[in-house]
């Protein structure tokens, strides 16, 4: 397959931001991709774009003639076009144009994206539903919000499907308890089409512990950490490394909890540690620690401070680089979310790239046409392999 344009777009995101579309023209056709934008985002995560979006534009497609000359045909020629347009272009460019190529490659060797992959793929990750949030994705629509980021769903019902369904239903009828618990709750929805109350976390945990279901959190710590202290609003008090440890293991403890994804800042390798060694079977697990980057993940590898990593595709651009991290993962047995971001579009290789890297949780909300898109995608493999 040989790509004989590019020609890059700006579209909205589903919070109204401008993003990135990328249309390809090869020989077997036309193909496009887009990439999402996060908001609550990591410090050590790559830049979306080298300057500016309309930059990365403009340097797609004087590329035109450089990508004319090589020819893909497996999921490894990407670093063909990683080796011309890496250096230029931002993450969020550079994954949609990987991703429209590997459309490409699919249509024209009459295969799934995923068996680009992983031909022997089989195991389909467990969905990650956030059901309640707080945090950066929440800000604004109440006066007072939980201070953690999300509050999530993780069902186990032995079908892509029938978790879907399941978180579903909870979420409708989480919107009753809600309205019971929280004379301030209107039914508004956050950027993540989470439910937003202002119910402060244990309330929150305690709502949803009334369902028989698995829960999980992300903390979003760095976002709240300063000078070394964590800073809630509910109530108004500072807590220390320490006093932060003993909170989140409390909950744990107290409420069904499976997944505890950011309790700390983004450099406290330490804690992370400690808290994995309190809980070794828990699901204790980097997003902004990590960051969906090698070295990170290496650093919390030698630091023992994880079991669980987030991987957002465009928080790093290179897929080549993200097959490189979940290989690296799977060797070390730490468990693999394939995520989302808050500002989706309506992309849905998301599902493709979760089964064929074999992850074991896919998080992408569970509401919103732009996050069901990708479920579906994923239900629509798993009918397909029946």
């Amino acid at each position: 397959m040989i790509v004989k344009e590019v020609i890059g777009e700006i579209i909205k995101d589903s919070r109204k931001e401008k993003t990135i579309l990328v249309n390809i023209k090869t020989d077997v056709g036309e193909f496009s991709a887009s990439a999402p934008n996060g908001k609550s985002k990591g410090k050590h995560e790559a830049i979306p774009y080298k300057k500016t979006i309309e930059e990365d534009i403009k340097k797609l497609e004087g590329f035109k003639d450089y990508f004319s000359k090589e020819y893909i045909e497996k999921f490894d020629d990407l670093r063909r076009i990683e080796d011309i347009i890496e250096k230029d272009v931002g993450a969020n460019t550079l994954f949609a144009l990987e991703s429209a190529v590997l459309k490409a490659m699919a249509k024209e060797q009459r295969k799934e994206i995923w068996e680009l992959i992983n031909p022997d793929a089989k195991d389909f990750p467990r969905l990650v539903g956030n059901c309640i949030g707080g945090g950066l994705h929440s800000e604004g629509i109440m006066e007072k919000i939980p201070d953690f980021q999300e509050f999530l769903l993780i069902p186990n019902e032995g079908s892509v499907e029938k978790n879907f369904n399941l978180m579903k239903k909870i979420k409708e009828d989480v919107e009753i308890f809600l309205k019971r618990a929280d004379e301030k709750f209107k039914s508004k929805k956050n950027d993540e089409d989470a439910w937003v109350s202002s119910l402060d976390d244990r309330a929150v945990l305690e709502v949803l512990s009334k369902f028989k279901i698995n829960l999980g959190i992300d903390v979003a710590a760095s976002s709240f950490c300063r000078r070394k202290k964590y800073k809630y609003n509910q109530p108004k008090i500072f807590r220390s490394a320490g006093e932060q440890l003993e909170y989140i293991s409390n909950l744990i403890r107290n409420f069904n909890i499976i997944y505890v994804e950011d309790p700390f800042d983004q450099e406290d390798f330490e804690n992370f540690s400690r808290l994995l060694k309190k809980f070794p079977e828990k699901l204790i697990t980097g997003d902004d620690l990590t960051t969906t980057n090698l070295k990170r993940l290496e650093m919390a590898i030698g630091e023992k401070s994880i079991s669980a990593l987030i991987v957002k595709p465009n928080q790093n651009g290179s897929l080549i680089n993200l097959k490189r991290i979940c290989e690296l993962a799977k060797e070390k047995e730490i468990k693999i979310i394939i995520s989302h971001r808050s500002g989706e579009t309506k992309e849905d290789i998301l599902a493709d790239l979760a089964f064929g890297f074999q992850a074991d949780f896919m998080k992408c909300g569970i509401t919103g046409k732009e996050r069901e898109i990708k479920i579906k995608r994923l239900i629509e493999i798993e009918k397909s392999l029946k």
